[in-house]
């Protein structure tokens, strides 16, 4: 469940710290959600694709390790992120 150019470039420009930002912890964060959606997304009609589970369970610790990353940095820019993202509750 890979995401497409246009769905990459759209994530870059919105979550971007400044203007050739590829790679920031925000940008990977929200890659890493999209990600996940997308592949949840795919389990819930494929329920026996334990490959594909295996993916998303290391994609959501990875996500978890950014964000507790971010969390102990900024609290602030943790909180705009996770509500602009919308994860969290």
């Amino acid at each position: 469940m890979t995401l497409d150019t246009a769905e990459k470039q759209k994530l870059i420009e919105t979550y971007q710290v400044h203007q050739t930002d590829t790679g920031s912890v925000e940008v990977q964060v929200a890659m890493l959600s999209k990600r996940i959606s997308k592949l949840s997304d795919h389990l819930q009609g494929n329920i026996h694709d334990f490959a594909s589970r295996q993916g998303l369970l290391k994609m959501i610790g990875k996500r978890k390790r950014l964000l507790s990353y971010i969390k102990d940095n900024n609290v602030q820019k943790y909180q705009e992120l996770i509500k602009k993202i919308g994860i969290r509750g």
